[in-house]
């Protein structure tokens, strides 16, 4: 486990959960995630749950990526997707607001390789260096990803070349990130 990554990673959501704490006098919810389980749920209301990060159980990799796609995956990848369980988190870097992606049980770890693999697996296909995504935008054609090459984070319209370059690491990038609630 890439350490820097992970103490970004709990840094960035503690200060997401205390912005809902602090706004909302609340654990942060989701109505996306009502009636998905999961060892984040603190309760379910009406139609959203209240959910709190926990530490992740599982295997910490995303080897079903590597396998499927006989690659090797930048280890910060890795550990951004198995540091913790936590719920989608709201953003806003240098100006771009984003939705960071989560794990939000294990069997959503399976969904999030599946969605990675499909997105290599297009990228492959069009001849484009691989990405593997952390983030969406209000854009359902334009993400924020990890380049498995150099590291860096990057926002990138899907299936084309268009790429700019947000960081250096996945650690800068999560350092600089502000709770967008």
């Amino acid at each position: 486990m890439d350490i820097e990554i992970a103490n970004a990673l709990t840094t960035f959501t503690t200060r997401y959960c205390d912005a809902w704490h602090e706004t909302q006098g609340t654990w942060p919810q989701s109505a996306d995630l009502y009636g998905v389980p999961s060892p984040c749920i603190i309760s379910s209301l009406d139609d959203r749950v209240l959910w709190q990060p926990k530490p992740f159980t599982a295997e910490e990799n995303v080897n079903a990526v590597e396998r499927a796609m006989d690659l090797v995956v930048q280890p910060a990848v890795h550990t951004f997707y198995t540091t913790q369980y936590a719920g989608d988190m709201t953003a806003s870097v240098d100006g771009i607001s984003l939705t960071l992606l989560q794990t939000w049980s294990e069997d959503d770890l399976q969904r999030v390789q599946e969605n990675l693999i499909g997105h290599l697996v297009t990228q492959k296909r069009l001849k484009l260096s691989p990405t593997l995504f952390i983030a969406t935008l209000d854009s359902e054609l334009d993400v924020i990803s990890v380049c498995n090459l150099s590291g860096e984070v990057i926002k990138e319209t899907i299936g084309t070349r268009n790429r700019e370059i947000l960081a250096p690491s996945l650690a800068d990038f999560l350092t600089r990130l502000e709770p967008l609630l």
